[in-house]
């Protein structure tokens, strides 16, 4: 089996903080792996747009750099990354000034792809917006691609959509969670609607509940006051989280359209049930292992803003009538795993004597690290002395099963600007449903706000606070380890 690399068309990249982190990590070594592999068009073109004042030869050094950086040295290709950097240009500019703006319409081409990356803070959005509408540089054949935090609470991201609405059209707007972009992701598409095998069991009659984590091990050292103001409900769950929620729960869209499969996401956040007080647990690291806590990363001792969270939430529609999701995110845990996993029912009848032994039989669909599948199952356990159970993993490892392609898949970011230079929105939000979201994420924040509630302290590299763990054990369940 080969991997096949479908080339996009020409298209002109302009990316807004150029010069910033997120380019410098994800974004420009994301593009030049695409180029390396054939899939950018050797006429297309990047161009960097930043406050700074740099020359082309001075940005391509800094963009080599973070190829030098970023990109696996197997893949560092000195004649490819030659080629790659001889496409990108450099445009200083202000984005709520005059400056560059009149450069950067005379580097527009006609009858090529125009998008552009607004990887800046989400206050320059509308600046910037406005300028590319006022200088006549974003045509009708524009895109724009946006990136979160898609505002903080309903009102915020209402402001963002109207201001945005004014210069481009809905099927021009991306705003991307680069959560859609995992290939794991987009399998879980295509094992529940390309495969009968699961379908038929999706549903409240055969599942008992579903656990969805994003655990991380590291703090928010280096961006405590940026993390401050938001915290974890805001950071991943109104937007990661909820989206692989949307995913598991949808309903079968009449096409892999962009517009069908977003309508299905749609209805399950409007579906989503108002979350009570009690399933609903705060966490905050505290200091531990030579290693500073939330509080001091923060800057902020008197801090309430939570590093975790768990929330139980049910879904009201008749798919999912009484089957509890449980979710879960946190900083400074015991492991970096990001997993759904779908816990099944027993099996109505007990035939075996063993029957204690029996375990449930849970499908695990692991996002990171490894990505792939698990689907445990009960078998007899070898060896003679009556039928004694077992449960043993079905396993499907992307690193094995598609060894032969794995190391040309692209990643999150790689498939998502290529999607959009495609000018398919599938992978990407639309924005009544990160209203949606935030609708339901709002009465939340405000329940504990209201309630001044407190963050409860938990020790690094544990798997959260012991609240946690109460909100499955009244359940009778209890979480997966993290690991």
């Amino acid at each position: 089996m080969v991997s096949r690399v479908i080339p996009v068309d020409v298209f002109d990249l302009v990316i807004f903080g150029g010069t910033g982190d997120l380019a410098r990590r994800k974004v420009l070594p994301g593009l030049y792996r695409r180029f390396l592999a054939g899939q950018m068009p050797e006429d297309s073109r990047i161009i960097g747009a930043a406050r700074g004042e740099l020359t082309d030869a001075e940005w391509r050094a800094q963009v080599a750099g973070a190829i030098a950086e970023f990109v696996p040295k197997e893949k560092q290709d000195k004649t490819a990354i030659a080629g790659f950097l001889e496409r990108l240009t450099y445009v200083p500019i202000d984005a709520r000034g005059t400056t560059g703006w009149e450069r950067l319409k005379e580097l527009m081409r006609e009858n090529v792809v125009r998008a552009f990356y607004f990887s800046v803070a989400p206050g320059l959005f509308g600046d910037i917006a406005q300028r590319l509408s006022d200088h006549g540089i974003a045509d009708a054949w524009s895109r724009i691609v946006v990136e979160k935090p898609f505002g903080r609470d309903l009102t915020s991201a209402r402001a963002l959509n109207e201001v945005l609405a004014r210069h481009f059209t809905e099927a021009q707007i991306y705003r991307i969670d680069h959560y859609l972009g995992k290939e794991t992701v987009q399998n879980l598409m295509a094992v529940r609607f390309a495969n009968i095998l699961f379908e038929p069991l999706w549903k409240a009659e055969y599942i008992d509940h579903v656990q969805i984590t994003v655990a991380e091990t590291v703090g928010v050292d280096g961006r405590g006051a940026y993390y401050d103001k938001s915290g974890a409900m805001r950071d991943m769950v109104q937007n990661h989280l909820m989206q692989l929620l949307c995913l598991i729960a949808m309903e079968p869209p009449w096409h892999f359209d962009p517009d069908a499969v977003r309508d299905e996401k749609l209805k399950v956040i409007r579906a989503l049930k108002p979350v009570l007080a009690q399933d609903i647990v705060r966490g905050q690291y505290a200091a531990g292992g030579g290693e500073p806590g939330y509080a001091e990363h923060a800057e902020n001792s008197a801090s309430r803003t939570e590093s975790y969270v768990a929330l139980k939430v049910a879904i009201s529609n008749w798919r999912w009538q009484g089957v509890p999701f449980y979710l879960r995110t946190g900083k400074r845990l015991r492991a970096r795993a990001s997993e759904i996993a779908v816990t099944f029912k027993q099996p109505p009848h007990a035939i075996f004597d063993d029957a204690k032994g029996w375990h449930e039989n849970v499908l695990v669909i692991r996002l990171q690290p490894d990505e792939g599948m698990h689907l445990w199952v009960m078998i007899k356990e070898p060896g003679p002395g009556g039928m004694r159970l077992m449960q043993v993993p079905l396993d499907m490892s992307f690193a094995d099963a598609l060894a032969e392609v794995s190391e040309d898949v692209p990643d999150a970011y790689e498939r998502l600007i290529m999607d959009v230079i495609r000018g398919n929105q599938t992978l990407f939000m639309r924005g009544d449903e990160v209203e949606a979201a935030w609708a339901w994420t709002d009465p939340i924040i405000e329940g504990w706000e209201s309630r001044d509630d407190r963050p409860q302290l938990y020790d690094p590299g544990s798997s959260g606070p012991e609240d946690a763990l109460m909100l499955m054990h009244r359940d009778g369940r209890r979480w997966r380890e993290i690991r």
